[in-house]
């Protein structure tokens, strides 16, 4: 079995396009969404409407939850919030009630899809470090193989031990996974990369070789910005795509 896994397109249409044109030379039996269709970008519907039949599962991201009114946001910074109350208030019905259908997380075969940390779904936490990847060494019997999630947008991946201290982190684009380890894979972003890289991202897990591989892809940046500064979306949410922040 052959995944594409992507997560955070965050309504970027011109981002999501592009990636799904590049799988189509890798022979995916399955897609799957780690959440965040939508928040941040110009083309909430538009993202929904293409990722929502092409995948065999989603989850649901925090920008998700927030939009189909599945948890408060009120915390959240002026602009944020400001995208989410409009995405909110455009969302097609039937990309709506998806939303709200979404589970936190789902288990197929020994791989865990989730958004945010596998040990507590509902708060959304993050693991892009390699202490917070340790921290899941405290629900290991709980952990299959390989967990895989989005939320921070940064490409990385650590391997966990109970015989080890801590978390080692994986620093290579393509990796197989050993026995005896079970590995968390964030898989970065579609639409809003924060690396400092803008291409999107996408990933790929064959499980038949066991192995796990980040792949880039350069988009129509410009397009997606000049859509975000037409509306009235915060500026910044467009020029941050040429920077990758």
């Amino acid at each position: 079995m052959r995944y594409g896994i992507l997560s955070d397109i965050h309504a970027n249409i011109e981002a999501l396009e592009t990636v799904l044109k590049a799988y189509e030379s890798e022979q995916i039996d399955k897609y799957m969404c780690l959440g965040d269709t939508v928040g941040y970008g110009a083309s909430p519907n538009e993202a929904c409407n293409l990722i929502r039949p092409r995948v065999a599962q989603a989850v649901l991201g925090n920008h998700d939850a927030a939009v189909a009114g599945r948890m408060d946001y009120s915390y959240y910074y002026y602009a944020a919030r400001q995208a989410l109350d409009k995405h909110a208030q455009i969302l097609e019905p039937q990309n709506m009630e998806w939303l709200k259908s979404l589970p936190y997380d789902y288990r197929e075969g020994d791989i865990l899809f989730c958004h945010g940390s596998p040990i507590n779904l509902r708060e959304f936490d993050y693991i892009f470090a390699r202490d917070q990847a340790a921290q899941c060494l405290a629900i290991w019997d709980q952990l299959p193989w390989l967990t895989v999630l989005g939320h921070s947008h940064l490409c990385k991946a650590f391997a966990i031990n109970p015989e080890h201290p801590g978390a080692q982190e994986v620093v290579t684009l393509k990796f197989e996974l050993r026995a005896g380890w079970k590995y968390i894979v964030s898989v970065g972003s579609v639409g809003q990369p924060r690396d400092f890289d803008p291409r999107a991202s996408y990933t790929i897990f064959d499980t038949a070789t066991r192995t796990f591989e980040f792949k880039r892809v350069e988009y129509d940046t410009k397009a997606a910005a000049a859509k975000i500064l037409a509306s009235d979306l915060e500026p910044n949410f467009g020029t941050r795509l040429f920077l990758g922040i």
